[in-house]
């Protein structure tokens, strides 16, 4: 039998030509997460500071931290993850040897300071020539980069010259690092990201890089990126007139505290003004592919005060993740070990819920849940970003889910897996 509506063929085609321009904005403004990889954490040094053997002791210094306090298990139970002592303990301990650094930045900026041009100069190439090195040893972490100057007046032209040194050394030194990251901080206005993509071009056309192969994280540590002179929201327009090389936001806790006038004690990544800035950017990245990572706090667990220090950087990660942001910034190797236990209590709690509902929608285990795909698509990216920095064991997930980790992958990101069907 056939059944004839009211609309016909050229009624849907106006429709699709109508939509044209929305179809074409979000295919390209908002094409959702590209799936690779976001570290947990970036832990920042002093650019002179780094060797290629750092990463092994940062890791030394975290195990022999928690060793003091009396073992990473005893910390466990300190921080208030008693319960997951026993699986955590051997992870942690693992992590901290194996991978104890996800994302090194080595600092030019506030942890490096104002000094000497030629002492600079030397530092960057240096920077660079030891990347290189802990690239083709094998010692690099996963993610490695620095952090130059920003952009206003009075530091512009040191930072571009620190960054132009650093990527010449690197190409002359055998290429840039897959895991390569740049970091632009104290951006203020969409221009000063206009000008950083106008020189990742240069840098591509005279360096023989592919074109697009550079790309950076924003910091978002001044007011004026949350709400502009003209009453807009520049975070949110930086991000579509990038040409698609901003991969991050970050938010600096204490340079934007301090801009709106916080008093020193009172700045923190809890404080209200902190949480209204972070969830301007979260809502300017959503669907856009660009990620997003938390602050640091500057209590480091040394010396008498150290165990409150531990409990509060945890208690403040543990924060992070629960509202979304699954990345902040570490400063000293004490934190390291507070950085896992909460990151991997987070995803081990989670998980076996987080499991069983992923089983039921593959396999249909269990009629009394019924999820839609959108809801499957956030289990999968929960379960695979615990897999990825270890929290998780992929056994533990076959076991689990009947899945294997890169069927969850491709469940996590659709448009990725369409992208390589096609």
């Amino acid at each position: 039998m056939t059944v004839n509506g009211t609309l016909g063929e050229q009624d849907l085609a106006d429709v699709d030509t109508a939509l044209s321009g929305t179809d074409t904005l979000l295919a390209t403004e908002y094409p959702g997460d590209d799936g690779s990889r976001q570290p947990v954490h970036t832990l920042y040094v002093p650019a002179d500071r780094f060797t290629p053997e750092l990463t092994a002791q940062l890791g030394t210094d975290a195990a022999a931290a928690a060793s003091a306090f009396g073992g990473v298990a005893a910390l466990a139970e300190a921080v208030g993850l008693g319960h997951l002592a026993g699986e955590l303990a051997p992870l942690v301990e693992a992590k901290l040897a194996n991978e104890p650094v996800e994302d090194l930045r080595l600092d030019f900026e506030d942890g490096y300071g104002a000094r000497p041009d030629g002492e600079e100069d030397a530092d960057a190439v240096l920077a660079a020539e030891r990347v290189s090195q802990a690239v083709a040893t094998g010692v690099a972490p996963p993610f490695i980069g620095i952090r130059f100057k920003c952009f206003e007046a009075p530091t512009r032209r040191r930072g571009i010259r620190t960054l132009d040194l650093f990527l010449t050394t690197l190409v002359r030194n055998g290429g840039l690092p897959d895991g390569l990251v740049l970091t632009l901080p104290k951006v203020t206005t969409v221009e000063q990201v206009e000008a950083m993509v106008s020189l990742c071009e240069i840098f591509e056309e005279r360096l023989g890089l592919p074109a697009g192969r550079l790309r950076f994280e924003v910091q978002m540590e001044t007011p004026q990126l949350i709400v502009a002179a003209d009453g807009s929201v520049p975070v949110a327009t930086l991000l579509h007139r990038s040409s698609g090389r901003v991969t991050a936001l970050h938010y600096g806790t204490y340079d934007y505290s301090a801009s709106l006038q916080i008093a020193a004690a009172y700045q923190s990544m809890e404080h209200p003004a902190a949480d209204y800035a972070k969830q301007v950017m979260q809502v300017a990245v959503a669907e856009t592919g660009v990620r997003l990572s938390d602050g640091s706090t500057n209590v480091i667990p040394v010396g008498e005060n150290a165990e409150d220090a531990w409990k509060l950087h945890a208690r403040l990660v543990r924060r992070s993740l629960e509202r979304g942001y699954y990345q902040g910034w570490d400063l000293h190797a004490a934190q390291l070990p507070t950085r896992y236990l909460a990151t991997y209590a987070f995803y081990r709690e989670g998980f076996a819920a987080a499991a069983k509902r992923l089983d039921n929608y593959l396999h249909g285990s269990d009629a009394t849940i019924m999820d839609e795909p959108a809801t499957a698509r956030a289990l999968a990216r929960f379960v695979v970003r615990g897999a990825e920095c270890g929290a998780i064991t992929e056994d533990e997930v076959r076991s689990a889910t009947g899945a294997e980790p890169a069927e969850l992958v491709r469940l996590a990101h659709p448009k990725l897996a369409a992208k390589e069907n096609a």
